[in-house]
């Protein structure tokens, strides 16, 4: 598949595909199928890097799934814009961990543990 120009996208169409990957995470996940989540990683990560490259309120447009009824997509979400809204973000990580909605809820909780301990890659 040819990889496209996320730098053409709309922030609209970039939040689209960043909802669509990680709704797809987590049926690879219940799936067992580890080879398509890190194929679903990877773009996920392109979508995240060209949201951070247009800065901080791109990276905020984020936030608005963090009511998702999806937690992989939440979890992802929080990740990938903490560094423009760590409080928040924290906030809705924490929330999954409250859930108890597993493998979500451990992951969470491993990425708030990395960031009160300083070894978090958030940023």
């Amino acid at each position: 598949m040819k990889r496209r120009d996320l730098t053409t996208w709309t922030l609209d169409e970039l939040v689209g595909r960043f909802e669509e990957i990680c709704i797809a995470q987590d049926q690879a996940i219940f799936d067992d199928k580890t080879a398509k989540f890190n194929r679903l990683y990877a773009k996920m990560d392109e979508v995240s890097e060209e949201l951070c490259r247009r800065g901080p309120e791109a990276r905020r447009a984020l936030m608005r799934l963090y009511g998702h009824s999806n937690m992989q997509l939440r979890v992802q979400a929080a990740k990938s814009s903490y560094g423009a809204a760590p409080v928040e973000a924290r906030a809705c990580l924490q929330r999954v961990v409250d859930s108890r909605f597993m493998p979500q809820a451990l992951h969470a909780g491993m990425s708030i543990a990395a960031l009160d301990d300083g070894t978090s890659m958030l940023s």
